[in-house]
């Protein structure tokens, strides 16, 4: 297979130092203040974006250990494949949260509900589209009759080497 590489187009400021501690998912962060940081030569990049409410960040989860197959989610007590979580030990540790756009001042993004470690690289951004992104989901696997308290589930450090 092909090489494919990338290269981090900002940086996210969040209030979270490090993994532990961390929201799992924008759910759990809500109210959760940070910033996105880009390079200036993306500055004409973020034409328009300010009329969106909602966006997509593609981060790189660069704190994250090494894949692992099977793992033990936050909100579980069983091995689970890698692929049915969200855990961030991928083959290619790309995370993906949609946040709140408070608004755009140059190149910086002001968000809320983030649940990404400061620091973290960012790879790309998208804006959340409702006609395009919602879907109601008639599965949803084993996570099926679990009763999560989003607010209550942090980072406890698993995932993170």
């Amino acid at each position: 297979m092909q090489t494919i590489e990338y290269r981090p187009i900002g940086i996210i400021r969040s209030p979270f130092n490090s993994p532990q501690g961390t929201p799992i998912q924008p759910g759990g962060a809500s109210g959760e203040i940070g910033r996105v940081e880009l390079d200036s030569v993306y500055a004409s990049a973020l034409e328009d974006l300010a009329g969106f409410s909602h966006i997509y960040l593609i981060y790189h989860f660069h704190l994250a250990k090494p894949f692992a197959a099977r793992v033990i989610p936050f909100i579980d007590d069983r091995p689970r494949g890698l692929f049915a979580t969200r855990a961030p030990v991928r083959p290619n540790p790309i995370g993906l949260s949609v946040v709140r756009l408070e608004r755009v001042e140059g190149t910086t993004l002001h968000v809320r509900d983030i649940d990404v470690v400061d620091g973290t690289p960012l790879l790309d951004i998208k804006p959340y589209v409702p006609a395009f992104d919602k879907r109601d989901a008639d599965r949803i696997g084993w996570l099926a009759g679990k009763s999560v308290d989003m607010d209550a589930i942090r980072d406890d450090g698993r995932f993170s080497g």
